[in-house]
């Protein structure tokens, strides 16, 4: 009834003196104003009492309040309410009954007040009610108590006014009425807030519900360190990386985020986003394919995933229900505008192979490498003076391929000179063959005769310095860059006394004659591991730079778009399956590949049985029930393990212990021991078992996680069970 007289009486005064002037005016201005203004107050004021009296009976209904109260103090003893249906005042005792149901159980108090607030209009208890109960909340509750606020409730307006004041939202409306005359803006709603935990996890879930996940990620960035914290910051922030992807370019630019481990909070939330994820991989091939066949395949699967996620939007928690809904419908549309430009392929005769084994890969096979590329040309290219390097990792991980590209995209100032030292396995005239060898590179390289043999045999260093100065002198402002790949010859090498202990001191010293000259190795070793005094002085002037695997979008782009004109294409579940066997191991990745289009081929044109022209699950199984993926792929496995038997005692034997724990490779459980059980299967003892797997872990043949160990390659643990084990 208050807050209606004050309503009216206001009213009432501005409408009387507006009638009173009126009155005045016509009525002469001596006695019209002065008696208008009388009235005009008399009547505001009888006017504003009585609809003041009417807007609050009517609003308020004061009587319904009044006729329950005393009803309630006797039925009360009977722990049951008789509660008012149609008045908003607040019922004396129904605060506490509530934070009584909510302290008992948390999920039945809410659903009592679902109940509550769909028959009376009890509102402003129980917003107090819940906020004072999740204000003493211990932090490990906090997260998941708004969650099931937020589950389904009969307003969003409970889970605001977790955060926001519904007394300055009461405040706000009322003094808005007031304003009606007033040109001002309208403030329309209490602002959210962050300073308590309760506040800031309400905020994050009330954006997500408005649309708004850029705001949500900072309120959950309050509550990380909480149970489920960081959960919803990464939910958000993935939502709102999402959500500013408007095309397919911005879309396929998105750097799809890790997940957080499991049990989630949210498990089909991340199973849509997991979808998304899917979608943005699959528009990163559609982006960078030119192969019409890779496009079209992987634009179905992206607008397939994107139907589905909006299919299943039911399953999805309402918080961020359409936030979902409205990314994937943008994305879809995005996509939908360019499917026109994809092709209808057909396939008439035999595929031509486009993947490669073991030759180094170029054009469009070369993939994954940018980052080390772009180093590459900030040191060689970008550089005045040009800086020796060392690319080392895993057995045929792509070295020779990225010396190979790069040479050819060195730029207009810099000459690269590719040298492969495998075939100087054994040599029998010293230091000079291996200059012969790179002059010989060089000569062709540059265009400029190479120097004497002779001469080049009897003086070495000194007849290769001279040639080096021609060189240096032929390419005039240009810089020199000798690449010499399978570098871990030249260690065996010396070792067999067929290379002097003080040849790297050689090489450092024709570095030093010219700020033009740099020399890059490749190969399986690190600098720490080559410690024999003769690389010490290269241990200070040369950069390492690690080659490792490929990552799950890179493989994905390898299979799918070998080139412009492949018309096969991959399932996704079918790429995900040889990344998981592959690591991203780059050769069996090509050789995998290899293999499928094979037996396409062979399925399609030799065996007259028809096909779909797309690779699944059930291909790539059948590929690893023969053994031809052993055969092919023999010096990439007999490499690896013939590796793991030198330097750190022990390696293979761990191999093999881990390769028997592995049971049928089906879980990731399966695939690992811990260092305990190695021990106790090899009887190595702890520090050899320490040494051995820090040289496995280093050479990327296994991976350690916490406290388990595994192999890196899935592939290379099957063959090491078929060939080592029986």
């Amino acid at each position: 009834v208050g807050v209606g007289v004050g309503f009216g009486v206001a009213r009432g005064v501005a409408v009387g003196v507006a009638v009173g002037m009126a009155f005045g005016v016509v009525g002469g201005v001596a006695f019209g104003v002065a008696g208008g203004v009388a009235f005009g107050v008399a009547f505001g004021v009888a006017f504003g009492v009585a609809v003041g009296v009417a807007f609050g009976v009517a609003i308020w209904r004061p009587e319904n309040w009044l006729i329950v109260v005393p009803l309630n103090s006797i039925s009360i003893q009977n722990r049951s309410f008789l509660l008012p249906r149609i008045t908003p005042i607040p019922l004396p005792l129904l605060t506490a009954r509530l934070k009584s149901w909510l302290r008992k159980d948390w999920q039945l108090g809410l659903e009592n007040i679902d109940q509550l607030l769909r028959y009376t209009l009890q509102f402003i208890p129980v917003v107090n009610a819940i906020n004072q109960v999740l204000a003493e909340t211990p932090p490990e509750q906090m997260i998941y108590r708004i969650s099931q606020l937020a589950e389904n409730p009969y307003s969003w307006k409970l889970v605001k006014f977790a955060s926001a004041s519904l007394a300055e939202e009461l405040k706000l409306e009322f003094f808005g009425g007031l304003n009606i005359f007033s040109s001002s803006k309208r403030v329309s709603s209490a602002p959210t807030r962050l300073d308590t935990p309760s506040r800031a996890t309400a905020t994050g879930f009330w954006y997500l519900y408005e649309k708004e996940p850029k705001k949500a990620t900072a309120a959950f960035k309050k509550v990380r360190s909480f149970l489920y914290g960081e959960e919803m910051f990464l939910l958000a922030q993935t939502l709102t990386k999402f959500r500013a992807a408007k095309n397919p370019v911005t879309i396929a630019e998105i750097e799809t985020p890790n997940f957080p481990p499991e049990p989630h909070l949210r498990p089909t939330t991340w199973e849509a986003l997991k979808g998304l994820c899917c979608v943005v991989e699959d528009t990163q091939l559609i982006v960078k394919a030119t192969s019409k066949s890779a496009r079209a395949f992987a634009l179905a699967r992206a607008i397939g995933q994107l139907r589905e996620i909006r299919d299943n939007a039911d399953t999805l928690p309402q918080a961020e229900r359409d936030l979902i809904v409205g990314i994937a419908r943008t994305w879809q549309k995005a996509l939908e505008s360019i499917a026109t430009s994809t092709g209808d392929p057909s396939i008439t005769k035999p595929v031509e192979n486009p993947y490669v084994i073991g030759d180094p890969v170029e054009g469009y096979l070369f993939v994954g490498r940018e980052d080390t590329m772009r180093e590459l040309e900030e040191l060689w290219i970008t550089n005045s003076h040009k800086q020796s390097v060392v690319l080392f990792g895993h057995r045929r991980m792509g070295k020779t391929s990225i010396l190979r590209n790069v040479a050819k995209s060195s730029g207009a100032d810099t000459q690269v000179v590719y040298v492969n030292l495998q075939p100087l396995g054994a040599i029998s005239l010293g230091m000079g063959e291996i200059f012969l060898a790179i002059s010989d590179e060089i000569s062709d390289a540059i265009n400029l005769s190479p120097p004497d043999t002779d001469e080049l045999l009897k003086l070495p260093q000194r007849t290769f310095k001279l040639y080096l100065k021609q060189a240096i002198q032929k390419l005039d402002n240009k810089r020199l860059i000798i690449a010499l790949d399978e570098f871990e010859t030249i260690e065996d090498l010396i070792n067999a006394q067929q290379l002097p202990p003080n040849f790297m001191a050689v090489l450092r010293g024709f570095v030093q004659m010219s700020p033009k000259i740099a020399f890059a190795f490749a190969g399986l070793h690190t600098l720490e591991e080559m410690t024999e005094d003769y690389f010490q002085p290269f241990f200070a002037s040369v950069i390492p730079i690690r080659v490792g695997f490929l990552n799950r979008a890179t493989t994905r782009q390898l299979l799918a778009n070998p080139n412009p004109d492949f018309l096969l294409t991959y399932e996704a579940e079918a790429m995900d399956r040889i990344d998981d066997l592959t690591f991203g191991q780059p050769y069996l990745v090509q050789l995998l590949g290899f293999l499928l289009v094979r037996r396409y081929n062979e399925q399609t044109f030799e065996e007259g049985k028809p096909r779909e022209p797309i690779f699944t699950v059930a291909d790539v199984d059948a590929i690893l029930e023969k053994n031809e993926l052993f055969q092919n792929g023999r010096y990439y496995f007999t490499g690896v393990w013939g590796q793991a038997g030198q330097d750190a005692p022990g390696q293979q034997d761990i191999l093999k212990a881990l390769a028997k724990c592995s049971g049928n490779c089906d879980s990731e459980t399966d695939r690992s021991a811990n260092r305990v059980m190695l021990q106790e299967l090899t009887g190595l003892d702890e520090s050899t078992i320490n040494n051995a797997l820090e040289t496995l872990d280093r050479h990327d043949v296994i991976v350690e996680t916490e406290e388990n160990v595994k192999f890196a390659v899935e592939l290379f643990q099957r063959w090491v069970v078929k060939y080592q084990c029986e």
